[in-house]
């Protein structure tokens, strides 16, 4: 019989595949525990005084991050605030919105909800029944990180924390590699900084988990979670993607791994070969930091007949 590699408890929870590690509930949390902190004391993530926004959900990836750096909190060394993005879709959101609710109150917590409808006048479900739309994940990553970043300044948060997960990360590496994306590729990292003052860094302390692990940790803590998945994921490039790793696992465990560890030890020669020279001005619109006279997201709102409202 198998028992945990650590305590030698017979009631085993996980065997990972990559490394032949069993383990029992509580040593399994300990791991994961140790493993993100060990994340955010190498990138130096956190540093004492940060004031970090929480990019909050509800689902398990950004409860477990909130979870995690609570622990900070609790020893002041960071203080945390969180908002929670609306997007606008039916029969799936107002749950997590009101999860996302119900553990900012747990943790007395500063914390924001704000949607689609009210930033821009549209939600994601109005959005998608454009024919002509570009893709649900094009328009909610941008509309997003416009709402994070305005609520960023906002609070004044020094950090804006995501619950991305090593499945996100070799995800997201794969599907830029392939469309050849230079410039998104030299601007991920478990860390991203901008060249404006307008926007704060960026951390990603759960980027050596793997997703099925950060479902198990909240199983493990009973944390209380959104687990339905999006309803537009599986229309997603990101889906498609998500697939291929998926099976590619089965045979081969430490692909994931595998593939963040060789992008993070070749990203520092991709930012060097590919600089950006443009100064950030501001978005002549919405007066957020943009590249180009129009930022996209007021690009994408022009498209759809809509603007920001101010």
């Amino acid at each position: 019989m198998e028992t945990c590699t650590k305590c030698g408890n017979p009631k085993i929870i996980i065997k990972r595949k990559q490394s032949g590690q069993t383990l029992c509930k509580d040593c399994f949390v300990e791991s994961i525990q140790k493993k993100i902190i060990k994340t955010i004391k190498k990138e130096k993530l956190l540093e004492k005084g940060d004031n970090v926004l929480v990019a909050l959900s509800g689902g398990k990836d950004s409860v477990t991050l909130l979870d995690i750096l609570d622990t900070f909190r609790e020893r002041n060394i960071i203080d945390i605030c969180a908002v929670t993005v609306d997007e606008g879709i039916d029969g799936y959101r107002q749950d997590g919105v009101d999860i996302a609710i119900n553990h900012v109150k747990r943790l007395d917590i500063d914390h924001q909800v704000v949607s689609f409808k009210d930033s821009f006048d549209i939600t994601l479900d109005e959005i998608m029944d454009n024919p002509e739309h570009r893709g649900s994940c094009t328009y909610c990553g941008v509309f997003r990180r416009w709402i994070i970043n305005r609520a960023a300044r906002d609070f004044g948060a020094t950090k804006i924390a995501t619950g991305h997960n090593l499945d996100d990360e070799t995800q997201a590496i794969l599907m830029n590699y392939l469309e050849g994306n230079v410039d998104n590729l030299t601007k991920m990292g478990p860390k991203t900084e901008s060249k404006s003052l307008l926007f704060a860094p960026k951390i990603k302390p759960l980027r050596e988990i793997p997703e099925k692990e950060v479902g198990l940790y909240v199983l493990a803590k009973n944390l209380e979670v959104h687990l339905t998945g999006c309803l537009y994921s599986e229309e997603s490039f990101r889906g498609e993607i998500g697939e291929i790793i998926k099976n590619l696992s089965k045979n081969h465990p430490t692909i994931m791994y595998s593939t963040l560890s060789g992008f993070d030890k070749i990203k520092t020669a991709l930012k060097n070969e590919h600089k950006n020279n443009f100064q950030f001005e501001k978005c002549s619109i919405c007066g957020e930091p943009s590249s180009n006279e129009i930022c996209r997201t007021c690009t994408f709102l022009n498209e759809l007949d809509k603007k920001v409202v101010l």
